[in-house]
């Protein structure tokens, strides 16, 4: 007999929490349950509209010390860490504040992590606040556009383990605050350049990524796309995507993922015709790329649907199933006849001896 195997599953819940108004009493409480403290901004002079973020009015070169408060409600000590992070832009057009495994755009000129510093943890005894200062440095050099980054604060070793379905399922929680650092009123106005166009995994399953890039110093809000992919001989569309309300990041990339929707990936060379809009503002190219052998054998290898397709051979069982029910059925006949056989050695046996009485 084998012996069991227990698997046991762990997801990790990293929730991010973003203010975008200054958070009222109940909601810092509710918050500071989940990770055992509570933050306050301390908005400066410069500070220039109300949010719950620090959107600040600099000048070149200058320097200067912004606060957060933080605060630990609990009877036991705490350590907060702090994480700096310069703006990005995931591959659903959404921006992310805190660390995030995606690589600098190369339009940027002036980064986020560079420019402020903060210490990289604060230890709050119990039922005390403390302040935890961030210094920024200006660039020396006038620039127009924004800098954009966020300030991620989390309890160290913050984990709260539940069990749900027979898994052990870890949730970590942390606030990120958004910093927006701007020097000139001239404004700048977004611009999208597309990068490439290539083969690729999202999720372990096959798509083709569209490579784009937000390379002016501004928001890029209201974004929409559309990306179709062809043969490079045919105007058939094979795979499309379309996504709206988007919004990139100053300076920042995006890969926009085409799904193959379930498909193998086929070798060849392909056209993608790509549409972008925001509001008045539009984009558009058609851009040829291929895919190799060696990628389309390799990520249909990684796809997970089509190994799991690949997984179940029904031709193999059905003929597996077919081929044991004849070696059953030939079985049958054979101990059938073997039987009947027997049966008559002993009938002839049986009559052989009423004979000679």
């Amino acid at each position: 007999m084998k012996n069991k195997l227990t698997y046991i599953v762990t997801a990790v819940l990293i929730s991010l929490i973003t203010f975008i108004a200054r958070p009222t009493n109940s909601l810092a409480q509710e918050a500071g349950g989940a990770t055992g403290f509570v933050y306050e901004i301390k908005f400066p002079e410069n500070q220039q509209k109300e949010a719950g973020y620090f959107d600040l009015k600099m000048t070149p070169g200058q320097t200067q010390k912004v606060q957060v408060l933080l605060k630990n409600p609990r009877d036991k000590e705490i350590t907060v860490e702090t994480s700096l992070n310069g703006a990005k832009t995931n591959m659903n057009g959404v921006l992310e504040y805190g660390p995030i495994n995606l690589k600098k755009d190369a339009s940027l000129k002036y980064d986020f992590v560079d420019l402020v510093k903060a210490p990289e943890k604060v230890v709050l005894p119990p039922n005390s606040e403390k302040t935890l200062d961030i210094e920024i440095t200006m660039p020396k050099a006038s620039y127009d556009g924004v800098i954009v980054g966020g300030i991620q604060l989390k309890k160290a070793d913050d984990e709260d383990q539940k069990t749900q379905n027979g898994a052990n399922v870890i949730n970590k929680y942390a606030y990120v605050i958004a910093m927006v650092l701007q020097e000139t009123d001239t404004k700048v106005e977004p611009e999208l350049n597309l990068n490439k166009v290539n083969a690729g995994q999202s999720n372990a399953r096959n798509v083709v990524y569209v490579d784009v890039s937000n390379t002016k110093a501004n928001f890029l809000d209201n974004l929409s796309m559309e990306a179709q992919i062809m043969s490079d001989k045919s105007d058939e569309v094979l795979y499309e995507t379309k996504k709206s309300s988007m919004r990139m990041a100053p300076n920042s990339n995006m890969t926009f993922p085409v799904s193959m929707q379930g498909e193998e990936m086929v070798p060849g060379k392909y056209r993608a015709h790509i549409l972008a809009t925001s509001g008045s503002k539009k984009w558009e190219w058609t851009e040829s790329f291929e895919i190799t052998a060696e990628e389309a054998d390799k990520f249909n290898r990684e796809d997970v649907g089509l190994v799991q397709e690949k997984g179940i051979n029904w031709p193999l069982i059905i003929g597996a199933a077919v081929g044991l029910f004849v070696v059953i059925l030939v079985i049958f006949f054979i101990i059938r006849m073997i039987r009947k056989r027997r049966e008559a050695a002993k009938k002839a046996e049986r009559h052989k001896k009423n004979k000679l009485k």
